[in-house]
């Protein structure tokens, strides 16, 4: 069994603030109750990529009260950016509000534009992070902490609301570093990650279960989420079609940011707008045949099958990356029944059956448009 659960995360908002928010209130509820386990957003600033999220307790918070039974979950907050007490305060109120389904993804933030929050932390931003991974439990816990008050005297803490769940669920996102797997099986967190390399994934996630193993967890008890872009249709030919530009602006537009991201750094790319080209149509097609949900729904279902075999616990499903808002919507059936494929019982699998775009299970949208 393979949870499934979809993922936000925009290359650029070509369609809207407004509409996009609109766009991922329609996929919550189309989703929600459907067997999808969980809803993510993330935590952007000060850039195109991923700028319509500065702020996932918001957006949660608006989630909370149009869903009954996804859970919410923030992929990433970037803990440097905010004292552990406001981000037990904002997502202590959004658990409330959806009854207990609050989940908290952590990162340590990468990018020295987005730390004029807090500048003295970006040197110390790892640091920061795993240290304040037990400050977090234990305020969610509802214990006193003790924090620098004015004039350096200590400040006993206890924070309100009070959250539903007694333990706060927590992952750490991973990048590139290995370290990062170690260090979050150690500490009792769940992953989440992107699909870059089939083999570096499968290493990551043995040398997960083995830290979870020696830190004395059950090495089964901890999820590891993967990213992956999708979009499953019936015929391949169209699926390519569709996914075809938005696939290389969304990659176009995350090299662009690195390079961007390595001028802030004092650091100068060589690589030109050709090379940069050409890199981008050779990892497009990469990326479409080997390391997506992208195409009918045998092709998903052998990478499903094969992240599953690997020890991968669910597939966010990243649905935002520049196809028209309605074709997504019209997408979300054939994407439901491939979920249900992989809920049901090894010995009865559900077979896919094409869905006409006026399917009465999305005729609550239909009805809107």
């Amino acid at each position: 069994m393979t949870d499934f659960s979809v993922y936000f995360f925009s290359s650029n908002d070509d369609n809207g603030f407004g509409d996009r928010y609109r766009f991922i209130l329609d996929v919550a509820r189309y989703i929600d109750g459907k067997g999808f386990s969980a809803i993510w957003t993330p935590e952007r600033h000060f850039q195109e990529f991923g700028g319509s999220f500065p702020n996932p307790s918001v957006l949660s918070a608006a989630l909370a009260v149009a869903t009954d039974h996804l859970h919410l979950r923030a992929g990433s907050v970037v803990l440097p950016h905010h004292h552990p007490v406001r981000v037990v305060e904002e997502w202590s109120l959004v658990d409330q509000l959806s009854d207990g389904r609050v989940g908290i993804c952590l990162a340590t933030g990468w990018h020295k534009g987005d730390f004029v929050f807090h500048p003295d932390l970006f040197d110390a931003r790892r640091e920061y992070t795993f240290g304040h991974i037990e400050t977090l439990r234990s305020l969610w816990r509802g214990e006193q902490v003790e924090f620098p008050g004015p004039a350096g005297e200590p400040l006993g803490v206890r924070t309100y609301p009070r959250p539903r769940q007694p333990e706060l669920p927590l992952w750490l996102v991973h990048t590139s570093n290995p370290q990062t797997w170690i260090q979050a099986g150690q500490a009792g967190l769940n992953v989440l990650t992107l699909l870059d390399s089939w083999e570096r994934l499968e290493e990551n996630i043995s040398a997960y279960r083995s830290a979870r193993t020696e830190a004395g967890l059950d090495p089964a008890g901890g999820i590891v989420t993967v990213g992956l872009h999708t979009f499953v249709g019936t015929d391949e030919a169209e699926v390519k079609r569709i996914v075809h530009d938005p696939v290389r602006n969304y990659l176009s537009s995350f090299v662009t940011q690195k390079r961007n991201d390595a001028a802030v750094d004092g650091a100068s790319s060589a690589m030109s707008d050709a090379e940069q080209k050409a890199l981008v149509d050779v990892a497009a097609e990469d990326f479409y045949q080997r390391r997506s949900l992208l195409g009918t729904p045998d092709k998903c279902a052998g990478v499903v099958q094969r992240l599953s075999d690997i020890g991968v616990s669910e597939i966010a499903c990243l649905v935002d990356f520049g196809v028209p808002f309605d074709t997504v919507l019209g997408m979300l059936p054939q994407l439901d029944a491939l979920r249900a494929r992989f809920a049901a019982p090894a010995a009865a699998p559900v077979s896919i059956t094409p869905v006409a775009t006026g399917d009465p299970a999305l005729s609550w949208y239909y009805a809107r448009t």
